[in-house]
């Protein structure tokens, strides 16, 4: 597999394509509206389609294995370090369905949170538990079907603001970003089913709106957990932490 490094470090994100078969994306799918079905939404009656659903029932089997398929296991190995990332990635834990609406959905840009801390989910600048934020793409996901946006490079202005909160680390509510970083060029996460996104834990990302498309949108997005987080003082050669020390080296020279 032929990952492209490079642009990871700079931008926040990789596309891995093809990295689910067809034929689990299918099986996916199936399992997906079988849970929709006992919440009375119907795959043939849109007027029973909600603007958003949320599953996170689905973890173990097909949705598990499917994110560890051979091609995201190198892709992790690569980008986080062999060895580093735990095996289990909970993607049937952190499914995500948005239907054709003009509702706005519970969109917002944000940080992932890695862990927890009083309040909710915490962050901090070693991205203490979470090496990647993954996105399969379980349907095919086009420019009118609410795609994920990611804000090209952002990942790189983040760590200067979660520096200062130390090994703690703070509330992934925060803004974590100048108002100027959501300016920059912005990529969406769109393609076939079986693609995945693979993004830096500090990717500044959002859901969009308005679903304009004729078909449901499913996405699972798990987190792919680090044992120990990343060391920032040097000896660390993960492309993830290389990351986050050109971001802290570049607010010094701001």
């Amino acid at each position: 597999m032929d990952l492209d490094v490079e642009s990871f470090v700079r931008d926040g994100y990789v596309a891995v394509r093809g990295a689910l078969d067809a034929a689990t994306a299918a099986a996916c799918r199936e399992m997906i509206w079988a849970v929709l079905r006992e919440r009375g939404v119907r795959k043939d009656d849109p007027v029973t389609w909600p603007p958003l659903a949320h599953i996170d029932s689905l973890g173990g089997g097909l949705f598990d294995a499917a994110a560890v398929s051979p091609a995201l296991a190198a892709a992790y190995d690569e980008l986080i370090g062999p060895g580093r990332w735990t095996p289990r990635v909970y993607a049937g834990g952190a499914i995500v369905v948005r239907f054709p609406s003009q509702d706005r959905a519970n969109a917002g840009y944000h940080v992932e949170g890695s862990y927890d801390g009083p309040g909710g989910y915490w962050v901090n600048v070693r991205s203490r538990a979470r090496g990647l934020l993954a996105l399969l793409l379980l349907s095919d996901v086009g420019p009118d079907d609410a795609p994920a946006r990611l804000v090209c490079g952002s990942h790189l202005y983040v760590p200067e603001f979660l520096a200062p909160y130390g090994e703690a680390g703070t509330s992934a509510d925060r803004e974590f970003w100048r108002p100027s970083v959501l300016c920059r060029p912005v990529a969406h996460a769109t393609g076939k089913a079986g693609d995945v996104f693979l993004c830096h834990p500090f990717v500044v990302h959002t859901a969009t709106w308005p679903h304009r498309g004729t078909a449901p949108r499913m996405i699972a997005q798990p987190a792919v957990h680090v044992r120990d987080g990343f060391a920032l003082d040097g000896p660390d050669p993960s492309p993830v932490a290389r990351a986050i020390v050109a971001g802290l080296a570049m607010a010094k020279r701001s």
